[in-house]
């Protein structure tokens, strides 16, 4: 008798759902569905549901599900998450990480385990007592943690005592002898725990509305397997969990040398294939500022995908990406755009959710948008009287908590007035065009071409630093963005290697893209739900 495995890929605009053949690894059906944020079972479920109804088979021979997602990669990319606070313990040169807070106090062990210095408690209580209304989760590194990690427990028992909220210790997750390397991977795993809950909550809850009982796996970044009730305090190993699928799917297809290219609605993945098998680092992944510390796909990420948010400044400079917004022409409850859009504060029209129905008097931000509907950060900033950095951050926190729903203009809406794709509203898009192809003096249809050359050379670009980075150890993004700028010289490179598209978007993005750097580009079948395919593969 036949037996099956469900792959299901969660990402920041669609869910997809592969039924795989478990012994011919034959494809029998897909679906995919616009991922509800607020709500991840809700579209975890949808997907399910048609995938089993569309394929008729029987649940109970249903062998496994494993799970892919780029919710905790898109989380890094665009600052969402945990806010978090590290704490450094012992003698070493000052960091930066990319997180709320990062305390250096003293204290710490040699490589022996002997104590260097005492700890210093009551520095890192009364830091506590400051920061806990400012932070949801704690990092804590200190020097030879490995050997001897007193210091550690110490350090988390003081924080359980004060602020009761998740801790994560270097020693438990990492065993680097690099502090920077250690204090980074437990700094993530504690960023991105809340949305590993949330999504393991809906997977979860999916399976009970469609009464699925089957084993459930988790696709890691180096494209092992996790548990659910492992896959929270392992949070962090599941930052490139998508592009370990994606390369999966990649090295199915008989091609021995060749980058696998994933364009998403909020995120453009790379990851590379060679001897027809997944290339992995082990000391990590690249994914926005994070460089990773534990075994992964050898990838590159950036934010850059069909959902990136193009705004027009006052200067009238187009800036595109790496926040994401619902496309305009996929927006609904939202007011004509003609109304709201315009440079900078009224880039993005802000909503609460439509089952949003928690006590609203108590924050100003939320009171606005209960009393008003759908608005400008302008008008907020003129309702509030918040303006610069606290409105930001007040938008950015009720953003992650997934509270507030925000649109604006979008590649995908480009596309849209392009007569490329017609899967929302062109109508929406085409409003949305005219306005901001107004401030510019031009045309709508020569501003969306302006729009998909640019998302085109950011993916260009993201390509060309993979391969510098993934050769020679460096990462010149910032030559690389302005190489074409310089008055005297231009630079043009060379792709010697094909491409292989993963992903709705990529069709419409990469084309010209691999003409511009002299290889072609592959999609195989069922590319439009590869990370899906590859969940499945990756699963058995």
């Amino acid at each position: 008798m036949s037996k099956y495995i469900i792959g299901i890929d969660t990402g920041g605009t669609y869910t997809d759902a592969v039924l795989l053949e478990e012994t011919s690894k034959a494809v029998l059906a897909t679906a995919k569905v616009p991922t509800t944020h607020h709500s991840l079972a809700l579209s975890t479920a949808e997907a399910l549901d048609t995938l089993l109804k569309e394929s008729g088979i029987n649940k109970e021979d249903i062998s496994r599900l494993a799970l892919s997602t780029t919710l905790a990669t898109n989380a890094v990319i665009e600052n969402k998450g945990a806010r978090v606070a590290a704490f450094i313990i012992g003698y070493v040169k000052h960091f930066k990480l990319p997180i709320t807070a990062t305390i250096f106090v003293k204290g710490g062990h040699d490589i022996s385990g002997k104590e260097e210095e005492v700890l210093d408690i009551g520095n890192i209580v009364d830091t506590i007592q400051g920061i806990r209304n400012e932070v949801d989760a704690y990092a804590v590194c200190s020097s030879m943690s490995m050997i001897n990690s007193s210091h550690e427990l110490v350090t988390e028992k003081a924080i359980s005592m004060l602020d009761p909220k998740p801790v994560f210790c270097s020693h438990t997750i990492s065993q680097h002898t690099g502090m920077r390397e250690r204090a980074a991977t437990a700094a993530l795993h504690a960023k991105l725990m809340p949305i590993m809950q949330d999504f393991i909550a809906g997977v979860q809850d999916a399976m009970n509305k469609n009464k699925l009982r089957c084993p459930v796996v988790l696709i890691t970044g180096n494209g092992d397997q996790v548990s659910l009730s492992d896959a929270t305090k392992q949070a962090g190993t599941t930052v490139s969990s998508g592009p370990a699928c994606s390369a999966g799917f990649g090295a199915s297809q008989d091609i021995d040398f060749a980058l696998i290219v994933d364009v998403g609605g909020t995120t453009t993945d790379i990851a590379m294939i060679k001897d027809g098998e997944i290339v992995l680092s082990p000391d990590g992944c690249t994914v926005g500022l994070w460089q990773t510390h534990m075994e992964a796909v050898d990838m590159f990420t950036g934010g850059i995908g069909g959902d990136s948010h193009v705004q027009v400044d006052n200067n009238g400079k187009i800036e595109l990406g790496p926040s994401r917004v619902i496309p305009l022409s996929m927006a609904k409850g939202f007011p004509d755009c003609s109304s709201w859009l315009g440079p900078e504060l009224k880039s993005k029209c802000i909503s609460l959710l439509p089952d949003y129905d928690a006590e609203t008097q108590n924050d100003p931000v939320l009171y606005t948008l209960a009393a008003n509907g759908p608005s400008t950060a302008s008008s907020i900033r003129q309702q509030t009287g918040f303006s610069g950095v606290p409105l930001n951050k007040r938008l950015e926190q009720l953003s992650r908590s997934q509270v507030i729903l925000e649109t604006g203009f979008t590649p995908t809406d480009a596309l849209h007035v392009l007569g490329k794709i017609n899967i929302g509203d062109k109508s929406r898009a085409e409003a949305g065009a005219a306005v901001l192809a107004t401030l510019l003096d031009m045309n709508a249809k020569t501003f969306c071409e302006k729009v998909i050359r640019m998302t085109e050379d950011k993916i260009e670009n993201l390509l060309i630093d993979y391969v510098i980075h993934r050769y020679w150890g460096k990462s010149l993004t910032n030559f690389i963005s302005t190489r074409n700028d310089h008055p005297v010289l231009g630079v043009k490179f060379n792709m010697k290697i094909p491409l292989i598209g993963i992903g709705a978007a990529a069709q419409y993005f990469l084309p010209r893209v691999a003409d511009r750097l002299g290889t072609v580009v592959n999609f195989p079948e069922y590319c439009e739900v590869g990370n899906g395919v590859g969940a499945a593969l990756l699963g058995r």
